[in-house]
């Protein structure tokens, strides 16, 4: 490099954003770039991996990057030292070692720093401790990206010949499908199965002579425990019930605590701004991201709120433990903080590389930077800090009532439970996909021997009900469990199977398409390993010991490689063409007067003309509402952003400015008059509210698939 004018060091990141809030930290003496994500990658036009070298990889610079990096090669020739500040993961850490090459760097040398937040401490000490390059990282990731081109590139073009041009078929998102379209199968092959409930509602009076009430459930008869599964054998026990005289049996009085869950991973934080923000996990890690690199907080300068968003482990920094302790005592008292830290074990196969996801000051609370932050931001970041701040509090204390009430061999049970300390339940409380808690409730104070009465008795029917198909939360915490990819290829997996059009999401659940059952039926035929969960996680397995430094990265391409070419051959023998007729809708080209096809594009579905290439036309599907115009009376559109956010529109605009995020509904609120809108609420429920900014009446409306998972 040269020396005439190196004064200033260079720092290189990854997003323009994250540039901007370093730079405020280390002043002047430094320059920060950025590299806007990867500057060299595989080449788009060909395979780019060389299995008859030994899978030697074929690297070239990325079109639209040439720029960057001449920006970048400029400002290093000048500078007096450079540092790769990627990010820390294996992405990050092969972005650098793709830099250090291009900039002709010794990746040996002490040139990487890592921090897992942006504050001006975290980057500071890791100005201090620069390190070489961790090759092992850089080989998990080139073993992942060369299996990944590997099948991408081999078998999507069978499926462009075979089925149609646009399709394909990656390693994890095949996975992923196939996950959906084995769910749709369950449901669509379940038998359900009839069964009745019976309760009772009893009374007496306990030792004070105070009336007490409690509903009880029938457990047994004549000491068989078997469900009652028709009407006449329900009728029998109801009968029975209402002539037998009960008496409590046994009283049971105990303690439950309910304890805290650790602070958020990737996969947990996706999970939980779907069910509690009805977030998308791309919109989750959209979001995030922007609290990671920095809110512009005025006067306190641009800061990184939260720590590194891309992890798989629940540990804490002694620090962050120490400062959230002292939180807790401060706002909520001894009585909330427990003696030692709350500690957590991870999951077995996490990477623990990072720390678990949580504020990097915990005394900016949400309210403190409200007014910094979009509505969004603000949500997450508040679920982000209420979510640890409840980790390391006490456990919520339960006291829990079972009682056995019997006469003439019918025997019946209570259950109750009422809460005696909150504990971390005073400040967060964790949604749930398909558990239900029990309401609180007052509980009766019976004695063993006391007579009581039935008040009524209820015999209800119900059916078994299939498994519920998956959300984009439950799909992650799948993936995760079966140990298949990794917390940075949940959002773009389940993006990628929407965009293809492989799945397609409704009221938040995931449906199988007949094309994503099509290419799953083919991959299951021909490329079983692919789409086996245990074998791809394995693979994962395999990366893992790569980045430990265990196995060298190119045996688990030469394992792999030779049997996936004998099943590619095999593929292409044997797999006919499939010819896929276009739905026809009942819409008319106005250009030609054919009748339009739906087709699916990179932003979903669309009308087109049949007679395509003689005819181009094309439009975007109109769905109306019948919800009229609450300013005009015209109809309402559901329309798309440029974000890819749904929202309604009058159909005479420009000429009515009426828009909505949320669906406006028919009916007008009983206290203002004002227009309601549709809203789901944390549980899944359906919540009608009014618009009015001054009333905001609201009314919970039954969720309308009770038995699907949110």
């Amino acid at each position: 490099m040269a020396t005439t004018t190196q004064t200033a060091k260079l720092v290189i990141v990854e997003s323009p954003a994250k540039a901007k809030t370093i730079e405020k930290f280390l002043g002047k003496g430094y320059r920060v770039e950025a590299s806007q994500g990867h500057v060299r990658d595989l080449p788009k036009s060909q395979l780019g991996v060389d299995a008859q070298h030994d899978f030697d990889l074929k690297y070239i610079t990325i079109r639209g990057r040439g720029k960057i990096l001449a920006r970048i090669k400029k400002e290093a020739k000048s500078a007096s030292r450079v540092f790769l500040a990627t990010d820390p993961d294996r992405e990050g850490e092969a972005i650098s070692w793709h830099l250090a090459n291009t900039l002709e760097m010794d990746p040996a040398a002490p040139c990487r720093i890592e921090f897992h937040e942006i504050t001006k401490k975290a980057v500071k000490e890791a100005l201090e401790h620069p390190r070489p390059i961790d090759m092992d990282r850089v080989d998990a990731q080139q073993a992942r990206r060369a299996l990944d081109r590997l099948v991408g590139y081999k078998i999507s073009p069978l499926l462009w010949a075979k089925v149609k041009k646009g399709l394909s078929a990656g390693r994890v998102q095949s996975v992923a499908t196939r996950l959906v379209v084995d769910r749709e199968q369950e449901i669509e092959a379940f038998i359900p199965e009839e069964y009745w409930d019976i309760t009772g509602r009893f009374e007496g009076r306990n030792a004070k002579g105070r009336r007490m009430i409690c509903e009880a459930r029938l457990t047994a008869l004549d000491g068989k425990k078997e469900p009652i599964q028709n009407e006449q054998d329900a009728m029998a026990a109801k009968e029975r019930i209402l002539k037998t005289a009960f008496s409590v049996q046994s009283v049971k009085l105990s303690e439950k605590l309910k304890r805290p869950q650790p602070p958020f991973t990737t996969s947990s934080l996706q999970q939980e701004a779907s069910r509690k923000l009805n977030f998308s996990t791309a919109k989750t890690m959209q979001v995030v991201q922007q609290l990671y690199e920095g809110i512009d907080l005025g006067k306190a300068g641009t800061v990184g709120l939260v720590t590194y968003i891309r992890t798989d482990s629940v540990r804490v920094a002694d620090e962050a433990l120490s400062a959230v302790r002292n939180q807790i005592l401060a706002e909520y008292g001894k009585a909330y903080c427990p003696d030692a830290p709350n500690q957590y074990k991870g999951r077995k196969n996490a990477q623990d590389a990072h720390e678990a996801i949580r504020p990097t000051y915990v005394e900016r609370t949400p309210d403190s930077v409200k007014a910094f932050l979009t509505r969004e931001q603000y949500n997450l970041y508040r679920l982000i800090y209420v979510r640890f701040l409840a980790s390391q509090m006490k456990p919520a204390v339960f006291q829990t009532l079972t009682m056995d009430i019997a006469g003439d061999g019918v025997e019946m049970r209570y259950y109750g439970e009422h809460m005696t300390f909150p504990g971390y339940r005073a400040v967060y409380v964790e949604s749930t996909d398909d558990e239900q808690e029990l309401p609180e409730s007052v509980l009766p104070e019976f004695a063993k021997g006391d007579a009581i009465m039935f008040e009524s008795v209820e015999a209800s029917q119900h059916f078994t009900q299939p498994p519920a198909r998956y959300t984009e939360a439950s799909l992650v915490r799948t993936l995760e469990e079966k140990g298949i990819g990794r917390p940075s290829t949940y959002a773009p997996t389940i993006t990628t199977i929407l965009a293809r059009g492989y799945v397609s999401r409704e009221k938040k659940r995931l449906f199988p398409t007949e094309l994503g059952r099509m290419i799953n039926n083919m991959m299951m035929e021909y490329f079983a390993p692919v789409v086996d969960t245990e074998f791809t996680a394995s693979l994962e397995d395999k990366l893992d010991e790569v980045e430990e430094g265990k196995i060298q990265w190119k045996q688990i391409l030469r394992d792999f490689y030779p049997a996936f070419m004998s099943m590619l051959e095999v593929a292409e023998e044997h797999i006919e063409k499939v010819e896929i007729q276009d739905e026809v809708s009942d819409v008319k080209c106005e250009k030609c007067g054919a009748t339009m096809v739906y087709k699916m594009g990179r932003f979903g579905r669309f009308l087109a003309c049949p007679n395509f290439p003689a005819c181009r036309n094309a439009k975007p599907i109109v769905t109306y509402i019948e919800t009229p115009c609450p300013k005009c009376g015209a109809r309402l559109m559901e329309k798309t952003s440029k974000k890819n956010r749904k929202f309604y529109g009058c159909e005479k605009y420009p000429d009515c400015d009426f828009v909505s995020w949320e669906m406006p509904i028919p009916d007008r609120c009983p206290q203002c008059g004002s227009y309601m809108v549709q809203k789901r609420g944390r549980r899944g429920e359906t919540i009608h509210l009014c618009a009015n900014e001054t009333c905001r009446f609201k009314q919970v409306v039954e969720s309308e698939n009770p038995h699907d998972e949110e």
